[in-house]
């Protein structure tokens, strides 16, 4: 198993690389840098009609070329970047004029949140309710559940998002809710309780948004997983000596019904990037979404690689962490 796993750590370098080289060439080839942006500005602040007639001399794109590094070939700039990424140095940021790993640090508590809220939920609903599903095989309980579970998984991030505001925040039915943000205005000077239940209120609805898709695959991945187990023979031959329905599922099936749930939870690490741009927009979040989103336009290329850097990071780590799962759950599987 030692031996798989520095296999495997050898192998996430050249993979890691390679997903921050293409990203670097990506952004890098886009069109509307920021020298190009900056240069907007000036223009924009030169009057006019829109800045047009401000004549920018070739001191002043020289000297921008240098503050933004862009004075030097791309895979030179490639290696810096490199360099500095070994030393936990991601730059500075274009659009905050901060330090990367501040400007990324500060949204974190928001995708943070939500994504553990939502990966705790998920699991403590979908589980109990695929195994339900698969007891009940084939009943009243199983079609409905499916076609409800189907229908959601059919709806869009935007229009559930839309759905669930028209109808619970005040716009055409219930007022239950707050339309978005993370808490009131009067936040501060609300109790200790106050804010707990003022956070929660501004919590349900992108948290529902955020779930609603999670609940069909992990559910159906449950049914089906139990369904498998439930037909082995082992069960068979538990059943025929007469043991009770609950021992045979919880006892005896259950456990290898979710292996294939428990290889996911690697997957667990991408919580602290769960920020998603659809539903921050939507309600007014302001979190690694958002900040991915709103880099990509302003061309922050700094802050896009960094967040690339902790994302390409966080996935391979969770894959290593799920095949330690696999082993840990299943003492069958060998990888030597």
């Amino acid at each position: 198993m030692l031996v798989y796993i520095l296999r495997r750590l050898l192998l996430a370098i050249p993979t890691f690389l390679g997903i921050t080289l293409l990203t670097f060439l990506i952004i890098n080839a886009a069109p509307g840098g920021p020298i190009e942006q900056k240069l907007q500005q000036i223009r924009m602040g030169g009057g006019g009609d829109g800045g047009s007639s401000v004549v920018i001399s070739q001191e002043i794109l020289d000297n921008l070329s240098k503050q933004y590094g862009f004075d030097k070939p791309v895979y030179e700039r490639y290696w810096i970047w490199l360099k500095n990424i070994s030393r936990l140095d991601f730059g500075e940021s274009f659009t905050y004029q901060e330090p990367v790993i501040d400007v990324i640090t500060q949204k974190f508590p928001v995708s943070l949140s939500f994504g553990l809220a939502s990966l705790f939920l998920t699991y403590l609903v979908c589980i109990p309710l695929g195994v339900k599903k698969a007891i009940n095989v084939g009943s009243r309980f199983d079609h409905i559940s499916g076609i409800v579970l189907y229908g959601l998984y059919s709806v869009p991030v935007l229009v559930s998002g839309i759905l669930l505001i028209v109808w619970f925040a005040g716009g055409s039915h219930f007022d239950l809710f707050p339309i978005g943000n993370l808490y009131s205005d009067d936040y501060d000077t609300l109790s200790t309780w106050g804010k707990f239940t003022d956070r929660i209120h501004h919590f349900i609805l992108p948290l529902t948004c955020y779930m609603l898709g999670n609940f069909t695959e992990l559910t159906m991945l449950v049914r089906s997983s139990m369904l498998d187990v439930t037909k082995s023979d082992y069960i068979r031959t538990a059943r025929s000596k007469g043991l009770a329905d609950n021992v045979v599922y919880f006892k005896h099936a259950l456990r290898n019904a979710l292996i294939p749930v428990a290889t996911g939870l690697g997957g667990f690490l991408r919580v602290f990037l769960a920020g998603s741009l659809i539903i921050e927009r939507i309600f007014n979040l302001d979190g690694i979404g958002l900040l991915s989103y709103n880099s990509i336009l302003s061309r922050d290329y700094n802050v896009i690689m960094g967040i690339t850097f902790i994302s390409a990071l966080l996935l391979l780590a969770g894959n290593i962490i799920s095949d330690i799962i696999y082993v840990l759950v299943d003492p069958r599987i060998d990888f030597k």
